[in-house]
């Protein structure tokens, strides 16, 4: 599981995405910049950045 917590780019942000693939992790975090912030044209360095703040998380079995 992929993970990219938004604070990590934009500051105040508290939303976070995750996704099995990074691919889909950008998605949600491209669609999240549209609609939180406002950014009608994300542009291929912010895609970028976001990727670099992609993470992998490991679930935590009970």
């Amino acid at each position: 599981m992929k993970r990219f917590d938004g604070g990590s780019l934009i500051p105040g942000a508290t939303w976070n995405v995750t996704a099995e693939t990074e691919a889909e992790v950008v998605r949600k975090a491209v669609e999240r910049l549209r609609n939180d912030h406002g950014e009608t044209e994300v542009r291929p360095d912010m895609v970028e950045r976001i990727k670099l703040r992609i993470f992998e998380v490991h679930p935590h079995h009970h």
